[in-house]
C-alpha cells in the first residue's frame, strides 16, 4: 500500500487522536487537522518497526506537533463537545458537569458540518432505543471506581469475545448475568448498577463504532 492510501485509510484515526488531545471534535476544516496530518505523514517517514506499534508512535507524534502548534498560537482550547466522562463516570448525572454533558451531546448530535463521529453517535442513539437506553443516561450509569471500571471492561471483553454469548445477547437484549458472575467472579450488583453502560459498551465494541470505541478507550477489547 502506498503512503497516500495508507493515510487515507487512517484519516479517522488521525481525526480521533486530534479530537481527544484537543478536547473537542476536530474536522478537516480545522487547522488542527492539517497539523495532525503533517505529523502522521512524518510518523510514517520516521517510524522504526523494531520499536513497537506504529499507531502508538503516530499518536505521540501527532500530540507533540499539536503541543508545538498551540504553543506557537499561544492558546489551547479546553472546549469539548462530549467528554469521555460520559462513558467513564467522571461526573455525576445531576451535577453541573453532568447537565453540561447532556447539553453537549444534544449540540453534538445536531450539528451539520463534517464530523467523523456524528454519524456514529446518531446511529448508536437509535440503536440504544431498542434497549430502552438514552445516550444521556450514560453519565449516571457509568462506573466511577477504578475497580468497577476494570470489572466492567472484563465483562465487555468476555461477551464480545464469545460468539455464542454475543448471539444470545443480540437475540434477547440481555446480559448473560449468571455466566458472567460464575466465570469472572464479579458481584451481581455490578451488573445491576451498570447494565446500561455495559450494554452500550458491548454495542460499541461489537458494532460499527470504531471512532467511539477508540475515543472511550475500548478499541483494544
Amino acid at each position: 500500500m502506498d503512503k497516500d492510501s495508507f493515510i487515507t485509510e487512517h484519516e479517522n484515526f488521525i481525526l480521533t487522536t486530534a479530537s481527544r488531545y484537543c478536547r473537542r471534535y476536530i474536522t478537516k476544516s480545522d487547522d488542527e487537522w492539517s497539523e495532525s496530518l503533517i505529523a502522521f505523514d512524518h510518523a510514517i517517514d520516521t517510524f522504526d518497526d523494531s520499536k513497537g506499534n506504529f499507531l502508538t508512535y503516530a499518536r505521540v507524534v501527532i500530540e507533540h506537533r499539536l503541543t508545538d502548534y498551540f504553543r506557537s498560537q499561544n492558546r489551547y482550547t479546553s472546549e469539548m463537545d462530549i467528554e469521555p466522562a460520559v462513558f467513564t463516570g467522571a461526573s455525576e448525572d445531576d451535577s453541573e458537569t453532568g447537565i453540561a454533558l447532556r447539553q453537549q451531546i444534544a449540540v453534538k448530535s445536531s450539528v451539520n458540518d463534517e464530523n467523523p463521529l456524528r454519524d456514529e453517535i446518531l446511529a448508536l442513539t437509535e440503536e440504544l432505543k431498542k434497549y430502552e437506553i438514552s445516550f444521556t443516561e450514560l453519565v449516571s450509569c457509568s462506573p466511577k471506581a477504578a475497580k468497577t471500571k476494570t470489572a466492567c471492561r472484563r465483562i465487555v471483553a468476555m461477551i464480545t469475545a464469545d460468539e455464542a454469548l454475543m448471539a444470545d445477547f443480540m437475540r434477547t437484549g440481555r446480559l448473560p448475568g449468571k455466566k458472567i458472575t460464575e466465570k469472572l467472579k464479579i458481584p451481581p450488583k455490578i451488573l445491576e448498577r451498570h447494565r446500561k453502560y455495559l450494554v452500550t459498551a458491548v454495542l460499541i465494541v461489537s458494532g460499527e463504532y470504531p471512532g467511539l470505541a477508540d475515543y472511550i478507550g475500548l478499541e483494544e477489547l
